[in-house]
């Protein structure tokens, strides 16, 4: 898993699953404890367990509580059919991307 930060967006790369959960959650409070707005890019993620998507919904529910907001971009068809299957949709702002025409 490559993790980049780029000002007060994390962008990852590759396969985010239990191996790198410690650190992108390290990364993402990082974030979080200096940008009010906080933007996890996971369109170069090959694939993520629930494991992972669990770190991210439980981040997002700490940066709300201080009045802060994480929003996940770039989701793929598997990271967006997981965060369903698992029903963590509900707990995370996933941006909508575009359809093509």
């Amino acid at each position: 898993m490559d993790i980049v930060t780029s000002g007060p967006t994390l962008v990852l790369a590759g396969d985010f699953d239990v191996r790198s959960t410690w650190e992108v959650r390290a990364a993402l409070y990082d974030l979080i404890a200096v940008h009010d707005e906080v933007v996890v890019d996971l369109s170069e993620v090959a694939s993520a367990d629930v494991t992972a998507l669990k770190v991210l919904a439980v981040a997002s529910r700490y940066a709300g509580q201080d009045g802060r907001h994480l929003r996940l971009i770039g989701c793929n068809g598997a990271v967006r059919r997981m965060l369903h299957k698992t029903h963590l949709f509900r707990l995370v702002d996933v941006a909508r991307e575009a359809v093509p025409a």
